[in-house]
């Protein structure tokens, strides 16, 4: 497979352009952050989990929107499953976890933000406005006019991963005034989004046949290979390319499948990781309190 695609070009494999403003966005962060944090107000450098968490977000978002991953995700539904669980169920909270609290601070205290926020992040609307568009955006009619639509794919792409951010803040937030859930009902706002989650996936792990023209249809494929593949590239290779099935070992119909699959254990797993961080936390602060002495004691005698 992988020799197969290079057929594509240097560009369409490795978006050098897109690197190039994640490498701006990684040197932003480390003056506002760092050397020049005083000048906006900060006064504390990043903690080094910060910095760990933020840098693993920029190296992950390459690697799912700019690596050949990309690339494949446009060819085989498995990859594009893949691609979103790790976009939305990992990059959003290490960016949540990698910015300074100042910083936060700063950013949620301006009207319109405030304003926005105390909406978007009230944990019911989080819960149900993000997993509820992500299921939508899986209908066959959704998914295929945004898949082939250059403008509409980056602005859902964009907006479903701030409305993951607002789903995981009441539950990850740095900010203690924001964290209003305990930690009982942190879990059951999870185990909620996972069930809400297993819809789309369901739609395509029991569909006997492939439910999207942008992966089984040569036409909308090819239309929907435009947006990562440089158009000069595409059209001197069009007439050679045959379908998905050139660079996929599998059926439209398996390779459906199979994402669905993959969707429902990495959400899982990735949820799976955060329920024990809850829970763990919760226990170690339970146990580490200490009951008060009692008045009496129960054989005492006054």
């Amino acid at each position: 497979m992988w020799l197969e695609i290079q057929i594509f070009g240097f560009r369409a494999l490795w978006s050098p352009y897109f690197l190039t403003f994640l490498i701006a966005v990684s040197i932003l962060y480390y003056l506002v952050t760092g050397p020049y944090r005083h000048k906006f107000g900060g006064d504390e450098k990043p903690t080094r989990n910060q910095q760990l968490f933020f840098y693993s977000g920029i190296i992950l978002t390459y690697i799912v929107k700019g690596s050949p991953i990309d690339l494949m995700s446009h060819i085989m539904m498995s990859y594009h499953m893949a691609q979103t669980a790790i976009l939305y169920f990992v990059i959003s909270i290490f960016f949540i976890r990698g910015l300074p609290i100042w910083m936060w601070e700063k950013f949620v205290n301006i009207k319109i933000v405030k304003k926005i926020m105390k909406v978007t992040t009230h944990p019911l609307i989080a819960l149900v406005l993000f997993n509820s568009l992500f299921s939508m955006y899986h209908l066959p009619v959704i998914f295929d006019y945004t898949k082939t639509h250059l403008i509409v794919h980056s602005t859902v792409t964009i907006v479903l991963f701030i409305l993951s951010m607002n789903m995981w803040w009441p539950i990850l937030s740095p900010l203690k005034e924001h964290a209003t859930l305990n930690p009982l009902l942190k879990m059951a706002y999870l185990i909620g989004s996972i069930l809400i989650i297993s819809i789309a996936c369901a739609l395509m792990i029991f569909s006997s046949k492939s439910l999207y023209t942008s992966y089984n249809s040569d036409g909308a494929w090819l239309q929907a290979m435009s947006l990562c593949v440089p158009p000069d590239v595409l059209n001197g290779i069009s007439d050679s390319l045959s379908g998905a099935e050139m660079f996929s070992p599998l059926s439209a119909a398996e390779d459906q499948q199979l994402g669905g699959i993959l969707m429902m254990f990495m959400q899982q797993i990735f949820y799976g990781f955060v329920l024990a961080y809850i829970f763990f936390g919760w226990f170690t602060k339970k146990s580490l309190e200490i009951d008060p002495m009692p008045d009496t004691l129960p054989n005492s005698k006054e």
